[in-house]
């Protein structure tokens, strides 16, 4: 077969809504190439240390490579893509060079070659991720979560899911219902379920998203603690929970604070990432509105992951 390689130069505020929008557009696969990953003490943030090339990484910005299959209707799809990706600058998203090229190759190009990105990383005290493909042998303290993100929505090593999920491994102390807003590839939802959540309720309104989180959940066996479903941020979700994580655009977190206050249990945490750190008081202001109080600010690279409770 032949694939189509869509590839944008862009910033790493930028990554995560583009790397969604390919996703949700169709894309069997997601490479990004942000020079950062060159120079980071990889020791501070738990992870293990791999072969890079600098020849693969852009001197400035980040380069999101992703794959579509050829057909009638790429061209469509492409263009779409474009006005999607123009459309982040009315949420104030610095796009940086936004200039876009496309190549075609074999599928044995891709399928093999983007792999060389993802390898186990350990990114809290007690969790581990590693690809599906990965021979991994972990510690008595480790608990590993597998993901195949040829199906998923990045590879769990953003520092806005290892501040999610170091928050999480903060926070849970056993037996709580969570909800996961935005679960994408599940991986928080995963490790909510192994660091002992009761039940975790997974929420993304792309169907794509849903069917790759659920293969996921299955994947690590904690299908009877994990369900998943397809859900606009917190609409007619009921009941009460312990616990409300979020790793969404800052535009997006501070619609549903509100909602999120309403069915936390009193004490309850609300964890929230995806936080560019010049959004950062935009969403404490959401949270203090809302009645929340704000325990704890972290921030890794240029990102900021907030607790906060009622």
């Amino acid at each position: 077969m032949k694939w189509s390689e869509f590839s944008i130069h862009t910033t790493e505020e930028a990554v995560e809504p583009v790397c969604n929008i390919l996703h949700e557009a169709g894309a069997s696969g997601v490479v990004i190439e942000d020079p950062i990953d060159l120079i980071k003490d990889w020791g501070v943030h738990y992870g293990e240390i791999y072969q890079l090339s600098p020849d693969d990484y852009p001197e400035d910005g980040v380069i999101v490579k992703a794959y579509f299959l050829v057909n009638s209707f790429l061209l469509e799809t492409i263009d779409e893509v474009k006005e999607s990706i123009n459309n982040l600058t009315t949420y104030e998203i610095d796009l940086g060079h936004n200039s876009v090229q496309l190549a075609e190759v074999n599928e044995e190009d891709w399928a093999t070659a983007w792999k060389k990105y993802y390898k186990p990383v350990k990114i809290s005290k007690s969790i581990t991720i590693t690809p599906t493909w990965e021979e991994y042998e972990p510690t008595e303290e480790e608990m590993v979560i597998e993901l195949d993100p040829g199906m998923a929505f990045g590879t769990g090593t953003h520092p806005t899911t290892v501040l999610c999920i170091q928050a999480l491994e903060s926070v849970l102390k056993g037996d709580e219902d969570v909800v996961d807003v935005g679960t994408g590839s599940g991986v928080l939802s995963i490790a909510a379920a192994k660091l002992g959540a009761k039940s975790v309720l997974g929420l993304d309104l792309d169907e794509v998203a849903v069917e790759s989180a659920a293969l996921n959940v299955k994947l690590n066996n904690v299908s009877d603690v994990v369900s998943v479903r397809q859900n606009n941020l917190l609409e007619q979700v009921d009941g009460k929970y312990e616990v409300i994580v979020a790793n969404i655009l800052a535009e997006v977190i501070v619609q549903f604070v509100q909602d999120a206050a309403a069915i936390l249990k009193p004490g309850g945490a609300f964890i929230t990432s995806g936080i560019i750190k010049r959004k950062k008081q935009e969403v404490k202001d959401a949270l203090v509105a809302a009645g929340f109080t704000i325990e704890e600010v972290v921030e890794m690279d240029d990102w900021v992951a907030i607790i906060s409770r009622v």
